[in-house]
């Protein structure tokens, strides 16, 4: 391979790594042609790229690259096979299907959304891993469920507001009513005033009158006395 070949492929690895966000390094040492043709077509299906690349050209590439791949480019030796994908975890799911067959493809580490995994244990977690589409879809139906709920309980509810309404308007109209008998009473009781107060003057005349007859009786005693004498 002549000079202008190799800068040909590192340029290639460029774009892979800039067009993917999910850039998987593994180690496939060891499959056969049966199972390295499964192994493709495992990808194919989950729409991940299956790439054997040197570990030269990909430093480079990662050198290169405008992405930060920090200690990534320290695993770069022996067998090397990127995996590349749109989405986060599908690399993952691939490698723990096909792995129950077998103890390959190892994951030697990972670059996901800019964040970077180190070592085969972290295959669990990133199988886990949600995309942003899944994390942005659980926050809207977080976010639409306390609408939905207010929603429903306001329909469900609808019949005891409207039943409440109707008792808070009817009860007014309900006490008017109740209220008017008593009305109707206190006016019957109004006469009955007025004769009172028509029977102020007869007891002031009556009053007047003991008053006289007690002056007269004076006047008739003095009257008396005075001819004895």
């Amino acid at each position: 391979m002549n000079k202008e070949e190799k800068v040909k492929v590192v340029e290639e690895l460029k774009g892979q790594l800039s067009d993917y966000k999910s850039i998987y390094l593994t180690d496939i040492a060891g499959l056969d042609a049966t199972q390295t043709s499964k192994l493709r077509r495992e990808c194919f299906n989950s729409d991940v790229k299956l790439s054997v690349v040197k570990n030269t050209f990909l430093e480079r590439a990662m050198s290169e690259s405008e992405n930060d791949f920090g200690e990534l480019k320290d695993l770069l030796k022996g067998n090397t096979t990127i995996m590349l994908s749109k989405v986060g975890n599908s690399p993952a799911k691939v490698i723990k299907k096909f792995r129950k067959d077998g103890d390959k493809p190892i994951l030697k580490g990972a670059f996901v959304d800019e964040a970077i995994y180190i070592g085969d244990e972290h295959i669990e977690a990133l199988f886990n891993l949600k995309s942003k589409d899944e994390v942005i879809g659980e926050i809207i139906s977080i976010l639409q469920s306390p609408a939905k709920n207010v929603i429903s309980a306001l329909k469900s509810s609808s019949g005891k507001i409207a039943g409440l309404v109707k008792t808070l308007t009817e009860k007014p109209a309900e006490e008017a009513k109740a209220e008017e008998p008593a009305v109707e009473e206190a006016k019957a009781e109004e006469p009955a005033v007025e004769e009172a107060k028509a029977e102020e003057p007869a007891a002031e005349e009556a009053k007047a009158e003991d008053e006289t007859k007690k002056t007269e009786e004076q006047t008739s005693e003095g009257e008396s006395n005075d001819e004895s004498k």
